[in-house]
């Protein structure tokens, strides 16, 4: 990135005490989880979610399915930009970092960092910019160069120094799958990701993210109901350990075990051919309180904050640098 950009790193526990900043997105899944009046017991409950799914797919040398504990870093990435003279920084990525404490060596390794995603820039494509397009129109379509600067600020930031200095990998980011796509098992399985499922047609979540250097790949782990997305550089299945990926795994079924229970807490596993649907209602729901309505409404309005004060301020500038980008 030229010399009017910069990033910088910043970081803050998630845990029990966690409360959220002035610069997180409040619909970020883990600030939601971290309102109202049972906040505390919503942020206990789910982290004892992760460790007990942790445990159950480490089950090997861990007889007592306790010897394992997750610790996450929220990661918040803010752009600098120096312009005319002025020094303006926006909040462009927010990002989890896994750590796995192993209580029987007293260690702590590195997880993996991405997990889940949170970005402005991807409200104001989503809910300003797509919508705006598509007012009063018949047939849906994407806008000219839909996703590709915020694909080549995500792409920046993992180029740049500031990523290097701070993580030894690349992202690992983890979605539920769509549910205008159908989902087929294939032979594949592998030994902690468990049961590969490939999609009958690429979905916008799949066009966005490839505009981020991002593929994807489909598994069901064991003892999972519905298969996870899983986007990445390099090679999924080589590049990380067992116990990255596990910490991956046991984070973010349990996020979506709350935040779409109609999939992921499903009372019956995806069959061969899978469909995932909002609608049915043969599920369960957890002890910890979500609000789902509130995220919706809320990325319109932060759309709209980052138009204000990202897009229109910077437009020129921003416009200029994607057009001349490379990566």
């Amino acid at each position: 990135m030229n010399k009017e950009f910069a990033f910088t790193v910043k970081s803050i526990r998630f845990d029990e005490d966690y409360n959220p900043s002035e610069s997180t997105r409040i619909t970020t899944n883990f600030a939601n989880l971290a309102r109202g009046e049972k906040r505390q017991e919503n942020l206990r409950n789910a982290l004892v979610m992760i460790d007990n799914r942790f445990n159950s797919l480490a089950h090997w040398d861990n007889p007592k399915g306790d010897r394992y504990c997750v610790e996450l870093e929220i990661v918040s990435v803010e752009l600098k930009i120096d312009a005319e003279g002025n020094s303006d920084t926006f909040p462009v990525i927010e990002i989890l970092k896994t750590n796995i404490v192993d209580k029987k060596t007293n260690e702590r390794i590195n997880g993996i960092v991405g997990n889940n995603f949170s970005s402005y820039v991807r409200d104001y494509d989503f809910s300003v910019l797509l919508s705006a397009h598509n007012k009063g129109k018949n047939q849906f379509t994407l806008p000219d160069n839909f996703g590709e600067l915020h694909g080549n600020i995500f792409k920046h930031f993992i180029n740049s120094d500031s990523y290097k200095r701070n993580f030894p990998k690349t992202p690992v980011i983890c979605l539920s799958v769509s549910s205008k796509n159908i989902y087929n098992r294939t032979g594949n399985v592998h030994p902690v990701l468990g049961i590969e499922y490939q999609q009958d047609e690429s979905s916008l979540t799949d066009h966005y993210f490839s505009k981020m250097g991002l593929q994807v790949r489909y598994f069901m782990p064991a003892n999972s109901v519905a298969p996870l997305a899983f986007y990445f550089s390099g090679d999924l299945l080589s590049d990380y350990t067992n116990l990255e990926l596990i910490s991956t795994i046991s984070t973010m079924e349990t996020f979506q075990k709350i935040y779409r229970p109609e999939i992921y807490n499903a009372n019956s596993a995806a069959g061969i051919c899978y469909q995932p649907s909002l609608n049915q209602q043969d599920y369960s729901l957890t002890r910890i309180v979500y609000d789902r309505e509130e995220r919706s409404h809320l990325a319109i309005e932060q759309g709209k904050f980052t138009e204000d004060n990202f897009i229109k301020p910077y437009q020129a500038i921003l416009e200029q640098w994607t057009a001349n980008s490379v990566l």
